[in-house]
């Protein structure tokens, strides 16, 4: 099983060895075909079927037609990753590559390279998220669900899933999280009406849908759809920590920053300020909620 596992975790090191041939979107060269797949062919483009665990399930129209375009002038530059279709002989699967086939069909082609594979689902799967995941092609609730069909299909605990994917076993957790939402929310959210830090912000409120159709309507930020969960709740979203009425510095003025911050982030807040200069000090007890500070100072 460890043998097992440590040969999954290689493919969160990145697609080159399996595609050959990498996307340059992923900033990797020229590896040169897999040792064990063969070198890329072209196959007639009717021969190809999609992967229904495709985890990917939105394609930007304006997106596909430019990539259309670019192939009818110059072609397929990456072979599309294949395995032997399940159940079809003489058929093939798409591992890596649904994109490029849809444009591929757009701009006429009648024929694409592949690069053949023996690959099992699991490693359809992860593939599939791995390919996405770099490339910043799924929305949020695409990636939770790839997430969650690693779980609970094939056995995979969040730490093995965040190895697997170069990402951290909070962002995994709280991603999953997502799928709880009711159903509008993740509709506004799958559509980029509303953000991961929005749907977050309302996910504990009593009625999050009420308030996701309120923050597209006003148009109101992370920080504004947080407050309204507070009021909708009528408490803090999270604990709130009190800091020392007076500062270690002795000085009330740093100390009442140093309670307005403590009270806006509901953590620990101490600052250290000498001559005009200093430090700010954010205690956290949990990955949670350093991955909630990490969220809050890069939202826009």
């Amino acid at each position: 099983m460890a043998e097992q596992q440590a040969g999954r975790r290689g493919l969160g090191r990145g697609l080159s060895a399996l595609l050959g041939e990498t996307d340059p979107a992923l900033g990797v060269q020229d590896a040169g075909p897999s040792a064990d797949a063969g070198p890329p062919h072209e196959v007639s483009i009717e021969l190809l079927r999609r992967n229904p665990d495709q985890p990917r399930r939105y394609f930007d129209e304006d997106d596909l037609e430019e990539l259309a375009a670019s192939i009818r002038e110059k072609g397929i530059l990456q072979p599309i990753l294949v395995r032997p279709a399940p159940g079809a002989p003489g058929e093939f699967q798409i591992v890596a590559g649904e994109r490029r086939w849809r444009a591929a069909q757009r701009a006429g082609l009648h024929n694409v390279p592949i690069l053949v594979r023996e690959l099992d689902d699991l490693d359809v799967l992860e593939i599939g998220i791995i390919e996405n995941v770099q490339r910043a092609d799924l929305n949020a609730l695409e990636e939770a669900n790839g997430y969650k069909v690693l779980i609970e299909r094939f056995g995979r605990t969040q730490d093995v899933v965040a190895l697997t994917v170069g990402k951290s076993r909070s962002h995994v957790a709280n991603m999953l999280r997502l799928l709880n939402l009711p159903e509008a929310v993740r509709t506004h959210l799958a559509e980029g009406r509303i953000s991961i830090g929005h749907a977050r912000a309302i996910a504990s409120a009593p009625d999050p849908g009420a308030l996701a159709e309120s923050i597209v309507k006003h148009g109101l930020s992370v920080r504004q759809a947080e407050q309204l969960a507070r009021k909708a709740t009528d408490r803090p979203a999270r604990p709130t920590v009190r800091a020392p009425r007076v500062s270690e510095t002795g000085n009330a003025d740093v100390a009442a920053i140093e309670q307005d911050l403590t009270d806006a982030l509901g953590l620990a807040v101490q600052l250290v300020y000498r001559d005009g200069k200093g430090e700010l000090r954010i205690r956290y007890d949990s990955l949670d909620q350093l991955d909630e500070i990490c969220q809050r100072l890069t939202s826009r």
